[in-house]
């Protein structure tokens, strides 16, 4: 989709721009694939919605709030692309906002064995950025690149069970961690769409 880089280059691009700029950002433009939701996914129960936002959003160093709402930070076209797929059903646990200020949206059906879209957002300095993404990087095969003045690191691999792609894409920019991890449904410009609304 982006350029590649390998993994050793990928690292020393990450130093460069996370240490020479201050300010290392990535920008993606979707969650990865593209395989369509299951059939399972798109007619599940009715949504339970985000827990209520917290009052005053956490603003990270940079001046940035993080997000309270899970579909108010989608264009009108990634909502389509997920319509009638629950989000923040209470058999996943705990998602919304935290007691940290980080926001969790978990898109999936329980009927559903992978079809899944979950994404965190929170805050994080450039130093424990920096080892994130390079470890990722450099261990685990991730490529990334720099788009829309962030760090994007993503990458694909088939589920172990199911003939489906899984996949995790990562976004860095002024210290906001945007941290999707997705089977089975990674819905295009998702990711872009979130950064457009926090950073646009």
């Amino acid at each position: 989709m982006n350029a590649r880089f390998p993994a050793g280059a990928a690292a020393l691009l990450l130093v460069a721009i996370l240490t020479a700029c201050g300010t290392a950002s990535d920008g993606p433009g979707n969650a990865g694939g593209s395989p369509s939701p299951s059939p399972g996914a798109s007619d599940g129960p009715a949504e339970t919605g985000s827990p209520t936002p917290s009052p005053s959003p956490s603003p990270t160093a940079k001046g940035v709030a993080l997000p309270t709402d899970c579909r108010a930070i989608l264009s009108d076209d990634v909502l389509a692309q997920l319509e009638g797929v629950p989000l923040n059903d209470a058999a996943f646990g705990p998602s919304g906002v935290g007691t940290d200020g980080t926001l969790t949206c978990i898109w999936a059906d329980p009927r559903a064995d992978t079809t899944r879209l979950v994404t965190t957002i929170s805050a994080m300095n450039r130093g424990p950025a920096l080892d994130m993404l390079n470890a990722l990087a450099d261990t685990e095969g991730f490529a990334c690149f720099t788009p829309d003045g962030g760090t994007r690191c993503e990458k694909t691999w088939p589920n172990t069970q199911y003939p489906v792609t899984d996949g995790r894409t990562l976004f860095w920019r002024d210290d906001i961690m945007i941290d999707t991890r997705y089977s089975n449904l990674a819905p295009s410009g998702y990711t872009s769409s979130i950064v457009s609304h926090l950073f646009g």
